[in-house]
């Protein structure tokens, strides 16, 4: 039985590709069903691959490839819980060295323009402290950096 709610990716041409991606970088991921295209549509031709369904720690996507008309933006984007500096140093170099770009705040880019939030579960901890001096100073250190250094959150949150 299909998920009752999927979330639709658009994609020019290359859904399989990030699909696939995905599905190698990220655990509880993996590629489903392939359609190819019945007939001729805008974006593509007859046999061309339309849709891939796959998941996304778990989470059912699907990857449309409808063409050049619309683009990923920082709108949308897959918040990842890590917890450590390892899988936060392997997640962000898997996106941002495998075509992608850095951004702010544990925020990057995939080769797709897809974003993602590598956040370490210490820096929610973090700036959720009820003491709010210590949030403050894990929110001011976060401000300051690309991919998130949990060492340098943890020193700053204890001040």
């Amino acid at each position: 039985m299909s998920p009752k709610t999927t979330i639709c990716l658009w994609f020019n041409g290359t859904a399989l590709e990030a699909a696939t991606f995905y599905a190698a970088t990220f655990p509880d991921s993996a590629v489903g069903r392939v359609m190819h295209a019945p007939g001729d549509y805008p974006a593509g031709q007859q046999g061309d691959v339309l849709t891939v369904e796959f998941t996304v720690l778990g989470i059912p996507c699907l990857g449309l490839n409808g063409g050049p008309a619309f683009t990923h933006s920082e709108a949308f984007s897959f918040q990842i819980a890590t917890d450590d500096q390892a899988e936060t140093d392997r997640l962000w170099n898997a996106i941002v060295g495998n075509g992608g770009q850095e951004s702010a705040c544990g925020w990057c880019k995939d080769q797709w323009g897809l974003s993602w939030q590598i956040t370490p579960r210490v820096l929610t901890q973090a700036i959720n402290d009820p003491d709010r001096a210590a949030a403050k100073r894990a929110f001011d250190a976060m401000m300051a950096m690309r991919k998130i250094d949990v060492a340098a959150i943890e020193a700053a949150w204890r001040g």
